[in-house]
């Protein structure tokens, strides 16, 4: 993906792993991490200081019969490139914020300057969550054993895992996300509302930061057009397009 100009290997290997509580916003991003192993990509803008759209890994109709082509084309070039046109509006009117990844802005929200923080929030999360969600699915792969295992030791079985991140899906009112993450060894469902991610500002009262190994899309325009209002046929077919590879790479 043309914004991902850190490998994640690279992007662990210069991390010092400092602790949390001392990020500010001007820190290094990769001061956030919290495991060795994250492998997290680094979002960075572009040298204009622009943040761009990231190419998808697979063509638009590379998903169905889950997703259908039409809405992943309209939610890429259309929804993610709004939020992209946005934070870079915001960029533009606070200087400060200039030549900042994309993660330092969000783990250090609360230092961003107030006229222009509401953006930063809502476009920014935008851009970090659907550069996030694109890489987090794909046709055909299978889940991992070390996934399949943590799954099992958090929650019983696969099965549990898989009937509590629906219901908790389900649950998220109106427009949002739910994520699946490790912390503290252990599996963790977890949901935020509009384009909020576990992201933000996590570096306040020194906590940790959750692997976000994957997560989906709860907006009614990631689903709509297949399935109209009908979340739950959308969340159960979910399955059928996780990329399982790129989550156990994640833990690795």
């Amino acid at each position: 993906m043309e914004n991902f100009k850190t490998t994640r290997k690279n992007f662990i290997k210069a991390s010092a792993l400092i602790g949390i509580g001392s990020l500010t916003l001007g820190a290094k991003a990769s001061s956030f991490l919290s495991e060795p192993n994250l492998n997290a990509p680094l979002i960075l803008p572009q040298t204009d200081g622009k943040f761009t759209l990231p190419a998808l890994p697979y063509a638009y109709n590379a998903l169905e019969p889950f997703i259908d082509a039409q809405t992943m084309e309209i939610h890429h070039t259309k929804h993610h490139q709004a939020y992209i046109n946005k934070l870079n509006e915001a960029i533009t009117l606070e200087s400060t914020l200039q030549g900042k990844s994309l993660e330092d802005l969000l783990l250090g929200l609360s230092a961003v300057p107030e006229k222009v923080r509401s953006m930063v929030r809502n476009h920014g999360g935008g851009h970090w969550n659907h550069s996030f969600f694109w890489k987090s699915m794909k046709l055909g792969t299978q889940m991992g054993t070390k996934f399949s295992t943590l799954a099992t030791s958090s929650f019983g079985s696969i099965d549990q895992f898989k009937a509590n991140f629906e219901k908790v899906s389900m649950g998220v009112f109106g427009s949002g996300w739910a994520w699946v993450v490790l912390q503290d060894k252990q599996l963790k469902i977890m949901t935020s509302a509009n384009q909020d991610n576990p992201l933000m500002d996590a570096n306040k009262d020194n906590k940790r930061v959750p692997i976000i190994l994957f997560g989906i899309d709860l907006w009614e325009h990631a689903y709509y057009l297949k399935h109209k209002n009908k979340r739950a046929d959308y969340v159960s077919n979910f399955w059928n397009v996780v990329n399982w590879d790129e989550i156990e790479i994640l833990l690795k």
